[in-house]
């Protein structure tokens, strides 16, 4: 079981944790949502919950809940610029099917 990060998410990770001015890394779950039914749930670790799983990629420490590790396994974190927008890209192996907004998918 793993989830990694490239380098360009992990600067950008490394670069937010800085100007937050604390935090251990970053949470990366999932919840129940959208017209696909699962969406991907980002936010800041301050302290680690006693459950959570830690995986540590690119020098970034990722802590998952044990009940979204098994739709996130083998997942990889990218953050990527197109134009205009940019934001975290999720390279994840179980996605069976998305919605067309991007919001949410299946496993």
């Amino acid at each position: 079981m793993a989830i990694t990060v490239t380098e360009k998410a992990a600067r950008h990770v490394l670069r937010n944790l800085e100007k937050r001015g604390k935090g251990l890394g970053l949470r990366l779950g999932v919840r129940t949502t959208g017209c696909s039914g699962l969406a991907y749930q980002l936010e800041y670790v301050d302290e680690a919950a006693a459950e959570d799983v830690m995986f540590e990629s690119s020098g970034v420490k990722i802590f998952v809940d044990p009940k979204s590790l098994a739709y996130l396994d083998g997942t990889e974190l990218d953050y990527a610029r197109e134009g205009l927008n940019e934001g975290f890209k999720f390279q994840n192996p179980n996605v069976k099917d998305e919605c067309g907004c991007g919001e949410s998918f299946r496993v």
